[in-house]
């Protein structure tokens, strides 16, 4: 039990806060869908600030300021683009190695799939990601069962915190569990999942039941609490893995991307410095002058790259973010954490 009579809250978009766009723009959106709407941002807000900002038309005409914007946004395509593909090359290297380090990641791999399947009571650990992860969530609700049945009738201030983890652990695994079933990995679903299931806070808080509480637990109840920390436990790496498989996952599908986006911006910037010319070009439809959407549209074009990798990385770094700590660490604002002090 939270020692204000706070649990933390489990799903990260209310630990996070803010609003269900902003949780989507971060988190939870295609990023095709994100980029799609950080292109129609920018092409929109360039149409709009050339067409209402006085004189605008009349500066792209009178000046070489379309020249000199591309030429820029030409340079900073190539420059950029290289420099992520390099950066990308050189975090996915870390693939690469000799036998020796290939056949230790495979022993560690197994012992640990190995430990799994013993935690949970399975011949074998499930292929899948998300089956794997699913299976130690829904473990850790039975050890959590397990642990109200056998500790009934124990002191009310014992019951009393009890009951906040058992419910708090089984509530949570239901929403976890359903998130991971048939999630396919590739997917942020996987990820989103695992983050759900707030298992910093259940870890530490039946830590501290077993240190403060332990001996007036019955032997079942203490047997259940053990293993229900052991699943915990093994949660963690579990989910760490997950995770920087995806973030690998995500920095190849960035690359490709950038690469496909990376031509048609080269394309256009060139196009734009050596072929237009703002000071005679007058093409109109339905009676109104198109340099102003044109030039925004190449613009948006030629920062197309940059979009994509702002999609991709505001992503990977918010999850970074919530999931710097492995175990029962909480790195959250004072206020919240003061509620989960272990005062003991």
């Amino acid at each position: 039990m939270s020692e204000g009579g706070k649990t933390p809250d489990d799903e990260m978009g209310q630990r996070a806060g803010g609003s269900r766009l902003g949780l989507w723009f971060v988190l939870e959106g295609d990023r095709r869908a994100v980029t799609a709407t950080l292109v129609a941002a920018v092409f929109l807000t360039l149409v709009l600030v050339g067409t209402y900002a006085p004189g605008a038309e009349t500066a792209l005409r009178a000046t070489d300021s379309v020249d000199t914007l591309f030429q820029a946004l030409l340079t900073a395509t190539i420059t950029g683009v290289t420099l992520v593909l390099t950066l990308n090359q050189l975090v996915l290297s870390q693939e690469l190695g000799a036998v020796g380090d290939q056949r230790d990641r495979m022993e560690a791999a197994t012992a640990f799939r190995s430990d799994v399947a013993d935690a949970v009571g399975a011949p074998v650990t499930p292929a899948e990601p998300s089956a794997t992860l699913r299976a130690l969530v829904e473990h850790a609700s039975d050890r959590a069962a397990a642990l109200a049945a056998a500790s009934e009738g124990v002191d009310a201030a014992v019951s009393e915190e009890l009951t906040d983890l058992t419910d708090s652990v089984r509530a949570n695994a239901d929403k976890a569990s359903a998130g991971l079933d048939g999630a396919q990995f590739g997917t942020f679903g996987v990820v989103s999942a695992a983050l759900n299931f707030n298992y910093s806070w259940k870890l530490f808080a039946a830590q501290r039941l077993r240190e403060r509480h332990g001996d007036a637990l019955p032997e079942a109840g203490s047997d259940a609490l053990a293993e229900l920390i052991e699943t915990l436990e093994l949660f963690g790496p579990a989910r760490e893995h997950v995770k920087t498989l995806y973030f690998q996952w995500d920095l190849i599908d960035l690359s490709r991307g950038i690469l496909a986006t990376a031509v048609p911006a080269l394309l256009v910037a060139t196009a734009t410095i050596a072929f237009l010319d703002p000071k005679t070009y007058s093409v109109t439809v339905a009676g109104r002058e198109t340099l102003i959407p044109l030039v925004a549209a190449a613009v948006t074009v030629t920062l197309l790259p940059f979009l994509l990798l702002l999609a991709y990385v505001v992503r990977i770094a918010t999850v970074a973010k919530r999931t710097l700590s492995i175990g029962p660490f909480i790195l959250r604002d004072a206020d919240d954490v003061a509620d989960v002090e272990w005062e003991g």
